[in-house]
């Protein structure tokens, strides 16, 4: 008796219809996520179990790292505009309409305004060198980070702070920083930190 071939079927499958999903989930996804800020130095911030979102909009975050140097950033291009030419005329100093657009597009800043000028000539590469060296002055001799969050504050009223610390920086760094606050009246504000793991029990 003959031996009856079976039909080949061709292997061959559609990828048409997964193509247009994968560029469909690709596009929403470039169209919905929010890059992260390039900051000025690493932080591993401390461990907690709060759950609290820092709000996206409307936000001045201080950075301080583990030298206790402070860096400062505003989410918002006109904030920044705004608040450098506020602290120009505060320390007499007139920025260019150049150097002013060179701050607007920094992401953080953190040198004292009498180096601004200077800071704002450089590359980017060579700012990003400069500024970890710096740092807002922060002290009782020169304490220019607390001008800085009036401006801010005087120029946008639904700001809001956040501290960012690295978790070795020396409590009276970020006390200093804290004291600042309150002498301006600036009582709110938020403390950003991970969150904290815990094992499951046995």
């Amino acid at each position: 008796m003959p031996k009856v071939k079976v039909k080949r079927k061709s292997t061959r499958i559609d990828m048409t219809a997964m193509s247009d999903v994968t560029v469909l989930l690709l596009t929403f996804f470039m169209l919905t996520s929010t890059f992260v800020q390039k900051e000025p130095v690493m932080v591993n911030t401390p461990s907690s179990v709060s759950e609290i979102k820092i709000p996206e909009a409307n936000m001045l975050q201080v950075l301080v790292d583990p030298q206790g140097k402070v860096f400062l950033s505003l989410d918002k291009q006109e904030d920044r505009v705004a608040v450098l030419r506020a602290m120009g005329e505060e320390y007499g100093i007139e920025f260019t309409p150049e150097e002013v657009n060179k701050f607007k597009l920094a992401p953080s800043f953190g040198v004292p305004i009498q180096q601004m000028k200077s800071f704002l000539a450089l590359s980017s590469e060579e700012q990003d060198r400069v500024l970890i060296t710096k740092g807002i002055p922060c002290d009782s001799t020169s304490n220019q980070f607390k001008s800085w969050v009036s401006q801010a504050r005087q120029h946008n009223r639904d700001l809001r702070i956040a501290i960012k610390a690295d978790k070795t920086t020396p409590y009276p760094m970020i006390k200093n920083v804290m004291s600042s606050l309150q002498e301006i009246r600036e009582n709110r504000y938020n403390l950003i930190t991970s969150l904290k793991t815990v094992p499951a029990d046995m």
